[in-house]
Parts: structure tokens; C-alpha cells; sequence
């Protein structure tokens, strides 16, 4: 006889737990309400019926209650939320509803699970999440406050914005309005407190990529051009474990694949999906433009790099390389457009990044 185990479906708040169990013997559906407290749900759990498993989706309240769940001895999948299937006609949606709904799909093995990370690999994500935020609120700081002089009639004349030079322009600028004086002070000093910030990040994400965990992978991720410290940490943080991908699928992962479209002889193809990781994303892209630029051998820089990798990895970065470049010059030649090149060098990036990571000394 098959003996189906107890599941149950959570759907976590803030604040509260709406938790829904159906029992394994006799179908049974227990509906409860909890508080955020991980000992009470666990507590609540513990009296059900064993074997017990248990759902929840992934979002804002992370992974901490799997991590109590699963040191309970308690089997805790954490459900992808893009990828649960909901019905089209079901236009009600409560937590009670939710949490059956997970319990259900638990049941029948529907369930996409998400890797849990530990929680020095999720310390690690959020450094680097949080240099990626320090860079997107310095653009911002930095277009509010060109754009003020620009309403003023101050344009930089120079070659390159935001140098030493720049800044020094900047400072020397008065104005005989007490209000737009404020403003302009105000906005050039949140310009400098939040590129302080973004320094201090850079500072300490450089200090932990030379930690063992993940100094290998880093020195790996870096024999490839438009792939330097900051950026390989990211991607070492952000994919972890890059034996569950394959060549194939890593680009699917984060959202570089065409979406597509099709029904019986028809096929249809349309911009990329992107879907899963949006901070892998752009750093794939943003590496991907660096080899536009023509690569014939290695310069002083990637060699360094290439000192702290292992010989295969070597080789296959310079292949790499080339074959990028002369992707991104076959590209140029059809026409496409820069962007949506940059993008297709991107999804093969991926590609080469999964084969330095995985590849074996």
C-alpha cells in the first residue's frame, strides 16, 4: 500500500502565516492561522501527522523558516513563484486559498523548488546586491544634478564626466539664488556620499573575493574579457552552484533565451524572456560589450588575471575571446543593432562562463 506523507502549504506575511495541511491518510484539509514566530509554526507542524512536508514561496521574508524547518528534520521545499501553476478561471485569491493551493501542488509534485542558499552565500549575495544598488543611486544622483546645471546653462566641456577635473568644476559653481545654491549642495553632496558608498562596497567585495570560497571561482570568471573582480564575485554569489546548469540551459536561467510563440506550423519568436536573475542579467550584458573591441592576444592585465587560473582554464578563456569577438563582428556585419547584439553576446557569455566555472583541472 502507498502511504502519501501529510503536506502542507504556507503562505508567509510579514507578520502573519496562513498555513493549510492536508493529511496524508484521509485527504484531511486543517487550515490555521499563525503569527510570524518560526517556533510556533514549527510547533504547529511537529503535530501533525508524519511523514510531513512543506512549501512556501519564495520572496521578502527569505530563507531563514526553511533553514529552521529543514534543522527540525522537517523536508521544506521552497517553491518558485513564477513557476506555480495556477488556474485561468480562478479570479478569488485569499491566503487560505494560497496555502491550499501550495499544499495541493506539493501533493501532486508540481512544485519547481529553489535552492536554499547557506547563509554565508547569502551574505555574500547581499554585498554584492547592495553595490549594485549604490551603483544605480549613483546614475541617479548623477543625472539630478548634471541635469540642475544643465537648467542653469553649465555644460562640462571636457572629454570624460565625473573625473577628478570634473568634480572640481563642479565645486567652484555658485549661484546668487539661496534656493538654488541649497539645491545644487544638496545635490552634489548626495553625489559624493553615495559614491563614498559605492567605494566602500567595491572596497569590501575585492577583500571577500580572496576568501577560499570563492577566490577560485573569481580567478576563473576573470579570464574572460569584461569580467573583473566586482563582476565575477556577482556571478559567483549569484548562480552558486553551476553543476545544475548546463551550456544550454545557464542562459535560460537568467532570462537571455527568445521568448517564443507557436501553434501548430507557425513559430514564433520574440524578445528575450527575461525572466530569473536580473542582476546576473546586466552584468552579463555589461561584460558583453567589451568584446566589440578587436582581441588578438592578451593584454598585460588578462595575463596577470590568467596567472591565478588553472592551464585549462586558460585556453579555454582565449578561445573564448576570439570566438566572442568574432560573434560580435559577424553581428556588426548583418546589421543588428548594438543592443540587440550586446544581448546575443550576452547569452553565449553565459555560455563561457559555465564552461570556466565547471570546467576540471
Amino acid at each position: 500500500m502507498s502511504f502519501e506523507p501529510t503536506t502542507v502549504g504556507l503562505d508567509v506575511h510579514a507578520r502573519t502565516t496562513t498555513a493549510c495541511a492536508i493529511c496524508g491518510p484521509t485527504g484531511e484539509i486543517i487550515t490555521t492561522r499563525l503569527t510570524s514566530d518560526h517556533t510556533q509554526i514549527l510547533g504547529w507542524i511537529t503535530g501533525l501527522t508524519t511523514p510531513v512536508r512543506v512549501t512556501y514561496e519564495a520572496g521578502p521574508t527569505g530563507f531563514a523558516l526553511a533553514r529552521t524547518l529543514t534543522g527540525a528534520g522537517i523536508d521544506c521545499v521552497v517553491a518558485a513563484p513564477s513557476k506555480l501553476q495556477r488556474p485561468s478561471g480562478d479570479r478569488i485569491k485569499t491566503d487560505a486559498r494560497d496555502a491550499l493551493h501550495l499544499a495541493r501542488l506539493l501533493r501532486l509534485g508540481e512544485i519547481t523548488p529553489v535552492r536554499v542558499p547557506t547563509p554565508t552565500r547569502e551574505a555574500a549575495r547581499d554585498l554584492s546586491r547592495a553595490r549594485e544598488d549604490a551603483r544605480a543611486d549613483l546614475m541617479r544622483a548623477r543625472h539630478r544634478l548634471s541635469k540642475l546645471l544643465l537648467r542653469q546653462g553649465l555644460l562640462w566641456e571636457g572629454k570624460n564626466t565625473w573625473t577628478w577635473a570634473h568634480h572640481d568644476w563642479i565645486s567652484r559653481q555658485r549661484f546668487t539664488e539661496p534656493a538654488l545654491q541649497a539645491a545644487f549642495e544638496a545635490a552634489h553632496e548626495q553625489v559624493l556620499l553615495t559614491q563614498a558608498r559605492r567605494d566602500r562596497l567595491d572596497t569590501a567585495i575585492i577583500t571577500a573575493a580572496t576568501e577560499p570560497e570563492w577566490a577560485a571561482m573569481v580567478a576563473r570568471l576573470r579570464c574572460l574579457r569584461g569580467i573583473s573582480t566586482l563582476t565575477a564575485f556577482g556571478l559567483a554569489v549569484e548562480i552558486g552552484d553551476w553543476e545544475r546548469f548546463t551550456g544550454a540551459t545557464i542562459a535560460s536561467y537568467v532570462g537571455l533565451v527568445p521568448s517564443e510563440h507557436s501553434s501548430g506550423s507557425s513559430r514564433r519568436l520574440g524578445p528575450i524572456t527575461k525572466t530569473g536573475n536580473t542582476h546576473v542579467r546586466r552584468l552579463l550584458v555589461e561584460a558583453a560589450w567589451h568584446h566589440r573591441r578587436p582581441y588578438r592576444r592578451p593584454t598585460r592585465d588578462m595575463r596577470a588575471r590568467w596567472e591565478q587560473a588553472p592551464v585549462q582554464v586558460r585556453a579555454r578563456a582565449h578561445a573564448g575571446n576570439h570566438r566572442l569577438h568574432q560573434r560580435w563582428r559577424r553581428l556588426d556585419e548583418r546589421g543588428k543593432k548594438p543592443v540587440v547584439a550586446a544581448v546575443a553576446i550576452a547569452r553565449e557569455l553565459a555560455g563561457w562562463c559555465w564552461s570556466l566555472a565547471t570546467a576540471r583541472e
